[in-house]
């Protein structure tokens, strides 16, 4: 049966990014820009009703019969990324109308805004790879383009770095592509988990895996790929660095959970035992670079490469239990990674700068910051009853039932560092006397509006973990569909 409603998410952006395009830079604009990230919101969030009740959801475009149509799908996972996107740049959008100058706006900010959500959306929502392809394209483009809008010399170097890495990563998807379609006759992620059980190339399968691990891994940020992070996060303003640091890693870590519980299971042996090593090897170093950091949203930006690790630790050890706690881990870092970087952005605007050094003593004029930081730091930490908790907990729980001792106790080592080093932040930056530079300080006027969308982003994190049954509940069933993915085959493959 075909779901139209699974279209409006791609729809709503693509339409809106074009309108953008031809209206004149106004309030107007941004209002539309809201309402329609609101409108996305809206359908997301009923596609994800949807789900829970009536099962999987699938559109064969143009209405020709899997494998050859264009299919859209939507589980449990895909729409909770849906709302999760959704959710976060309506906020980022909030932080934007205050912070983002006239320049970005007549540059088509919004749109490329829109533009992203659109290949957010389509990265969700698709069913075979090719076309997956195509929408890490649109994300790549459109986020190459609000990398380096401005044009400082810091955005085009690492807007380069970026944009050459990943047409890098983008060349061997479409070798990978290649290679499936030519052995297998098909893209279609359905389809292909039904062949790839017959195939009897031991050495074949595992090099497809190993490529789009590569590939994923890439854009997932994972050790040792993810050098290119760092700089290109902490380049734009705080706001696009905030979709970057919520959405676009994420986005990696989808792919390659879906891949590697639907395409690539005949050998978790190797293909999910290497998983667990790069993830913890990912939290390690990630966490070693934030504590090495002197500068906010640099220690952020390595905070969202080790956390890539939880994310991936239920993935290798590869149990319902381990993966439903991953899948919580991941819609709560979601949501707490963009907080912190509208934090690191209000900061800036106040004292000139993010270097931890040349300030100190925030939290004596400007209180409120320094509670939505804290309250993100011990989210992000895994302070019960903060969102981070829970999914932490069930992926260490479910290494040690799984008998994975060693990436369990690395865990629980990283979160000991993770809280040294936003300790640190908060020992140099908020605590103690101001110094006497802080007299240049300024209380920008809108600045208890700037706390609004970080703040949000905080509460909905609360409420993450006040209500952690109920999420638990989404993710659980969620990681039981991945777990068994033959409803997903079927729900596809049908007639």
């Amino acid at each position: 049966m075909g779901h139209n409603l699974l279209a409006i998410p791609i729809v709503i952006p693509m339409i809106t990014g074009v309108l953008l395009l031809i209206m004149r830079p106004s309030a107007l604009k941004r209002w539309v820009s809201a309402l329609s990230v609101a409108g996305g919101l809206f359908v997301a969030a009923t596609i994800l009703a949807r789900v829970w009740r009536e099962g999987i959801l699938t559109l064969n475009v143009g209405g020709f019969p899997a494998p050859y149509a264009i299919v859209l799908v939507s589980d449990l996972l895909s729409a909770m990324m849906l709302v999760l996107a959704n959710v976060v740049t309506l906020v980022v959008l909030a932080h934007s109308f205050l912070t983002i100058d006239k320049e970005h706006e007549r540059h088509y900010y919004y749109s490329f805004m829109q533009f992203l959500l659109m290949g957010l959306s389509g990265s969700f929502l698709t069913g075979d790879l090719f076309n997956l392809f195509v929408w890490f394209e649109v994300t790549l483009f459109s986020s190459y383009i609000l990398l380096i809008l401005g044009g400082g010399a810091l955005q085009l170097r690492e807007g380069m770095k970026y944009v050459i890495l990943n047409i890098f990563a983008s060349s061997l998807f479409l070798v990978g592509v290649g290679v499936i379609y030519a052995s297998l006759g098909t893209v279609n992620m359905a389809d292909l988990a039904v062949k790839m059980a017959s195939v009897s190339n031991t050495g074949l399968a595992l090099v497809m895996a190993f490529v789009f691990l590569i590939v994923f891994g890439i854009k997932a940020a994972v050790f040792p790929l993810y050098f290119w992070l760092p700089k290109s996060y902490d380049a734009p303003p705080p706001a696009v660095s905030a979709i970057f640091g919520g959405l676009l890693t994420k986005v990696g870590v989808y792919s390659l959970i879906r891949v590697f519980t639907l395409i690539f299971v005949e050998h978790p042996g190797i293909t999910h035992t290497l998983i667990i090593w790069i993830s913890g090897l990912t939290l390690i170093v990630g966490v070693m670079g934030a504590i090495a950091q002197v500068d906010f949203r640099s220690i952020i930006s390595y905070h969202v490469i080790s956390h890539i690790g939880y994310m991936l630790m239920g993935l290798g050890i590869f149990t319902p239990f381990a993966l439903a706690g991953s899948l919580f881990y991941l819609a709560h870092d979601t949501i707490v990674k963009p907080a912190l970087y509208l934090i690191a952005g209000v900061t800036e605007q106040i004292t000139g700068t993010t270097d931890l050094r040349r300030y100190r003593g925030l939290m004596n004029r400007f209180p409120g910051l320094a509670l939505v930081f804290f309250l993100g730091a011990l989210s992000l930490i895994g302070i019960p009853p903060l969102s981070g908790f829970f999914g932490k907990f069930a992926a260490v729980q479910g290494g040690f039932l799984a008998g994975n001792y060693g990436i369990s106790a690395v865990a629980l080592g990283v979160s000991l560092l993770i809280l040294y080093s936003l300790f640190q932040v908060f020992k140099e930056g908020f605590w103690g006397e101001p110094e006497s530079a802080s007299e240049a300080w300024v209380r920008p006027s809108k600045y208890r509006r700037l706390l609004v969308p970080a703040s949000t982003l905080i509460l909905i994190s609360a409420a993450m973990g006040l209500g952690a049954e109920y999420v638990a509940q989404l993710t659980s069933a969620s990681a039981l569909q991945l777990m068994n993915p033959e409803a997903y085959i079927k729900a596809v493959l049908a007639p």
